[in-house]
């Protein structure tokens, strides 16, 4: 595969302990003996009941921060993110992307070095801006200029337009008006759902990372269709993303505005020989 980094181009639950005489499932069963049924117990599911991890009587408070970030994160949230694949339907077509493995490696590259880590660092700046009522002119109009091709212009300002007039009509906050005051351009997603979490009191880490698990999310969907993979190694895929989702969110949230930038060549030649490939799925 192509290197894209720029040389090429409810609650937790316990398990009670199994009754007495029964094999157990924590992998000391002697000698890796099998149960009587002849199952492996190290495979089976737990013995006992399941019960809650939390004391009887204890009461957790209610989160609506929690309960908006998961709604503006979700992947029925209205901004037609599943029209776009950032480039990922011409590097199938050309090779460069096959198997579970090459998607992995080229996701995980635009998630450290490329324009998931750009929308990763302008949603940082956003939401601290947001969240002190600054000025966000400078951020979003940053952000927009980012775009390295028509394509990805209309993929991260188009996902913008529809968020904010979504949440602007059923999730309405003053940040939003302050962002429409500040900036009458287009508005890149990130801009946008930064700006929604600020207003609404979602904390900046756990917004990031929501943020991005959506990003990485949405692509690993247009790779399990244009590959195409099973679910299961899309999961796969997604999980093996974590790593990497995490150290770009701690890489974001150290960066300085003016050291924003991408070295993923590959991954823009994709994005951009993506406008005139001749057979799409996708808008991007």
């Amino acid at each position: 595969m192509a290197d894209v980094r720029g040389t090429y181009g409810g609650c937790a639950a316990r398990v009670e302990p199994p009754p007495e005489g029964k094999p157990r499932i924590d992998g000391s069963n002697p000698g890796g003996a099998r149960a009587s049924d002849g199952s492996n117990p190290q495979t089976r599911p737990p013995q006992g009941a399941l019960t809650p991890a939390d004391p009887p009587g204890s009461k957790q408070p209610l989160s609506p921060a929690l309960y908006r970030l998961m709604t503006f994160m979700s992947p029925a949230y209205p901004v037609g993110a599943f029209a776009y694949s950032g480039g990922l339907e011409w590097a199938v077509e050309a090779g460069d992307i096959r198997d579970a493995g090459s998607l992995t490696a080229w996701l995980a590259a635009m998630t450290g070095h490329g324009a998931v880590f750009c929308d990763a660092a302008i949603f940082r700046h956003a939401h601290r801006a947001a969240a002190r009522g600054d000025d966000v002119a400078a951020i979003a109009e940053l952000a927009a200029a980012l775009a390295g091709c028509k394509e990805r212009f209309l993929e991260t300002t188009a996902q913008g337009r529809a968020f904010l007039q979504v949440t602007g009509a059923a999730w309405t906050t003053p940040s939003l008006d302050r962002l429409a005051a500040a900036w009458n351009g287009p508005v890149a997603y990130p801009v946008a759902v930064a700006a929604a979490c600020a207003g609404h009191g979602i904390a900046l880490t756990p917004a990031l990372q929501a943020f991005l698990h959506g990003l990485v999310s949405n692509l690993v969907t247009a790779g399990v269709r244009l590959i195409p993979l099973g679910q299961t190694d899309g999961q796969r895929v997604l999980a093996a993303l974590e790593t990497e989702i995490a150290r770009t969110v701690e890489r974001a949230l150290a960066i300085a505005l003016e050291d924003i930038g991408s070295a993923t060549v590959r991954a823009d030649i994709a994005a951009m020989r993506h406008e005139t490939q001749h057979t799409r799925l996708f808008r991007s």
